[in-house]
């Protein structure tokens, strides 16, 4: 009887020893486990958006897109600025008076921290009032403040073909609207190859892609302070 009470005494110390070693390697894992569902609940850091209106200098026309120098300046946005992604909604034609119908919409759809507007050639191109150009361009800057989102204004220049009073009226359109709403100005989106016939298509308007990664690199200092 004596050894009976030892053995199951024995048995009994065994399942105590087995069951302390089962606690302490669940308490071990506690705090890993811990720190795993904490790190899974963190939530990620939130993107912000680059939204870009402009017309077909910026929508890459007769290229591929990811030719074009908005899509070059978002794998370098991506690169260098992590967090931050671009919204290409540049159309081919559009006027300032079709990006003033369009940005309350996009700002809703894609809530940018910053606004790219890049329009206007066509509305020198076609000859419009160069008040109502600014009147348009107006409204979209006042639209994009609105919104809470810094903004980059680029400009563009026309041919003297189309008269002294008239191109001078339609550049200073650009500079005194980024005074007025204080915001960063590129005087004119192709100064760099402005005189360079090479860097053109045939119809000696839209760059060719061998140009857009000048045009990315012209845009960028204005561009990029506005990411920090």
């Amino acid at each position: 009887m004596t050894s009976g009470y030892a053995a199951s005494r024995r048995r009994v110390q065994c399942a105590i020893g087995l069951l302390a070693l089962v606690l302490t390697l669940l308490l071990g894992l506690l705090p890993a486990a811990r720190a795993q569902s904490t790190a899974a609940a963190k939530p990620a850091p939130a993107t912000r958006t680059v939204l870009v209106m402009g017309d077909s200098l910026s929508a890459a026309y007769g290229l591929s897109a990811q030719q074009g120098w908005v899509a070059l300046t978002a794998a370098r946005i991506a690169e260098r600025k992590p967090g931050w992604r671009v919204v290409n909604a540049s159309i081919s034609g559009e006027t300032t008076a079709g990006g003033a119908a369009r940005i309350v919409g996009e700002l809703r759809r894609h809530r940018p921290g910053v606004v790219v507007i890049a329009l206007g050639a066509n509305d020198g191109l076609r000859g419009l009032p160069t008040l109502q150009t600014r009147i348009n361009l107006a409204r979209m800057l006042g639209a994009a403040h609105g919104a809470g989102a810094e903004v980059l204004l680029v400009g563009m220049r026309m041919p003297p073909n189309l008269g002294a009073e008239y191109t001078r009226a339609f550049e200073q359109n650009f500079s005194a609207l980024a005074e007025r709403f204080d915001v960063a100005l590129l005087p004119f989106l192709l100064e760099p190859i402005a005189l360079d016939r090479a860097a053109y298509q045939s119809d000696n308007l839209h760059p060719v892609a061998e140009a857009q990664p000048q045009l990315r690199d012209h845009v960028w200092p204005a561009l990029a302070p506005l990411l920090d």
